[in-house]
């Protein structure tokens, strides 16, 4: 019986936990991937959200597609066949969809839509992330001073507007292949746009598929958004346009969920009245991508396998104890 037979929501883990590259044409390394999802499956989890790294033009498109589809078949040959997947997927400065240049505009597009195929082999139904301005990149003047406040809200209007009729192709694209592509609004501190869930809802009234919504994410929503009684008007905005496809559990510092502030109702609630997907858990573990990136000064959850045993917590026990408060904040709405 499935879990949403029981009345149970889906919940994925992130693999930010343990990489932001899992090297789907390293034998080896897919041996790593199974036993994390194994045991991450024998935990509750059933459905993960696997980082797709940027293409650095080593490899073209159909091979990066053929790799992830053999990791796949290596999932399903391993007894993973009812795991679910979704992607986690940005634009980068090579491939930025809200170009001033045209042909840099189509060529974001042809990458974005190799990373709907790539979710697609993976037998994904979400394709989630920074899909509009690349993640992290503040712009600068001709002289190189930042850009801020309204000068840069200005500024990032232009970019809006190029970036609309890309993510509307894309959508048009990714709707055959049955994915959904998910835009996250980043909290104002780690990228310049979209941060907030309002400025993202006003996008996408220049995007008309529909396939093209909106993944809600705590840690952004607490420390960026409008504030409980505005989100559940913007929750519910969404769904009656039929945009909300993806919803993440994060801590507002990326670490431990159940240590962590999050106003689990008030961020729940209104939700799960319209949603019927998946609640991903979303943890950064401190791994060197993220050390600088996000300022980490908290301890590692060393990883079984890779890291020395220690006295602290691990990535298992984090994910445990994640997915235990999670399950239990959920049961108190849906089973009231």
């Amino acid at each position: 019986m499935t879990n949403q037979l029981l009345g149970k929501k889906d919940i994925y883990l992130s693999f930010f936990m343990f990489t932001t590259d899992v090297k789907p044409s390293d034998l080896e390394y897919r041996k790593v991937v199974i036993k994390h999802m194994k045991e991450l499956n024998a935990l509750g989890y059933n459905g993960f959200e696997l980082p797709i790294v940027p293409n650095g033009g080593a490899k073209s498109y159909s091979q990066e597609i053929d790799e992830y589809s053999k990791l796949r078949d290596f999932m399903d040959g391993e007894g993973l066949e009812d795991v679910q997947i979704a992607t986690n997927v940005g634009t980068t400065r090579t491939f930025d969809p809200s170009s001033p240049d045209a042909e840099q505009r189509q060529k974001a597009l042809e990458y974005l839509k190799s990373r709907v195929d790539i979710t697609a082999a993976l037998g994904g139904e979400i394709m989630m992330g920074p899909l509009v301005i690349p993640y992290g990149i503040f712009p600068l003047t001709d002289d190189n001073n930042p850009i801020w406040s309204d000068q840069l809200q200005d500024y990032l209007q232009t970019r809006y507007t190029n970036a609309q009729p890309i993510l509307n192709q894309l959508g048009e694209y990714a709707e055959p292949k049955n994915v959904k592509l998910a835009i996250e609004p980043i909290t104002h501190w780690e990228t310049p746009g979209i941060n907030k869930l309002s400025q993202l809802i006003k996008f996408l009234e220049g995007v008309s598929s529909k396939q093209v919504g909106v993944v809600i994410d705590s840690s952004h929503e607490i420390l960026d958004g409008d504030g409980p009684e505005v989100f559940a008007e913007q929750v519910q905005q969404l769904a009656d346009e039929e945009r909300l496809h993806y919803v993440q559990v994060s801590p507002p510092d990326r670490g431990a969920v159940h240590t962590s502030w999050i106003p689990w109702q008030s961020f729940l609630e209104p939700i799960l009245a319209v949603y019927d997907g998946p609640i991903a858990v979303e943890i950064f573990n401190a791994i060197p991508a993220f050390l600088n990136s996000l300022r980490l000064t908290r301890r590692k959850f060393w990883i079984p396998g890779e890291d020395t045993a220690n006295q602290y917590p691990s990535a298992y026990d984090i994910a445990q104890k994640a997915i235990d408060i999670t399950q239990r904040e959920l049961d108190k709405i849906i089973c009231n």
